[in-house]
């Protein structure tokens, strides 16, 4: 019981951090605040629903195939709608507040336009659903697969940012960008990137989400909250800090839900992020500001 829990909670907290990594590159590096972030999750869970249901194909092979085209809007959005704001914005902050009143207006298009063609219903399909055991747990494959892609998209956008010359210059503009731009760094170019590459992570989350959770046209909003939860835990640009930030997410609303009661899992959440706020403000791995 103990261990299917914990599996179950090690899956729930892996696509957290998957999806807390994207909104730390958009926010870390681009500087933006991206209220529409889930969003784009849940238009990706819709897309995979539509490759296995409509076209009868896999939704893996929506991972060949959305979180390219994430990336191509995610690039968009950030050329025609928010480097405007870059422009004329005239401190970091200023920014942040010009791309909450932004984003938060993408967010009600995005989501009135999956209302209007899927409504409010909540979906969800049956793709590998055949239950594995392990070590005497139980765990159903779609999760496990969901886990091990994780792992593994997580990994190589780990290896990309830290053994790349593009990575190198994306983490520099993420540290100071000022200071990057005297060595002939295009932060701009680096931030859409970042951006876009944001976009598509989250939606290689949305298509692994899918694949075992129920969700619908409303949701995005829970999923964009929870990143931001992780994001600030494990502290701010920080991919490792995400990282584990997701796992103790996942762990405790799972352990809270089973062991204890299922209405407390939201509460559980925000103590354990408040209890982080109040012992390391900077978050679990983010760098005290001096």
């Amino acid at each position: 019981m103990l261990l299917e829990v914990t599996l179950s909670g090690v899956t729930l907290g892996g696509m957290y951090a998957l999806v807390a990594m994207g909104l730390t590159l958009q926010y870390g590096v681009a500087r933006i605040m991206n209220l529409s972030y889930g969003e784009l999750l849940i238009a990706a869970a819709f897309a995979a629903l539509w490759f296995y249901s409509g076209l009868a194909l896999s939704p893996l092979l929506g991972l060949l195939v959305v979180p390219p085209l994430a990336f191509a809007l995610s690039y968009a959005i950030y050329r025609i709608l928010l480097q405007p704001l870059v422009r004329r914005a005239k401190t970091r902050d200023a920014l942040e507040v010009d791309s909450i009143l932004a984003t938060f207006g993408l967010l009600f298009v995005i989501q009135g336009v999956m209302l209007a063609v899927f409504g409010g219903a909540y979906y969800s399909y049956s793709f590998l659903s055949i239950p594995l055991n392990i070590a005497g747990a139980t765990v159903a494959a779609n999760r496990l697969l969901a886990l091990v892609l994780a792992v593994v998209i997580g990994l190589g956008l780990y290896l990309a940012l830290t053994r790349t010359r593009l990575g190198t210059a994306v983490r520099a503009v993420a540290v100071d960008p000022v200071a990057a731009q005297l060595v002939a760094i295009d932060v701009r170019t680096a931030s859409a990137l970042a951006f876009a590459l944001g976009g598509a992570l989250v939606a290689a989350a949305g298509v692994l989400v899918s694949m075992f959770l129920t969700f619908n046209a409303n949701l995005g909003v829970v999923f964009t909250l929870k990143a931001l939860v992780v994001v600030i835990m494990g502290g701010v640009g920080n991919l490792l800090g995400a990282l584990i930030a997701g796992l103790i997410l996942g762990l405790v609303e799972n352990y809270v839900a089973v062991f204890i009661d299922p209405g407390l899992t939201l509460a559980a959440t925000y103590a354990i992020f408040l209890i982080v706020l109040l012992v390391r403000p900077q978050g679990l791995l983010g760098r005290s500001s001096r």
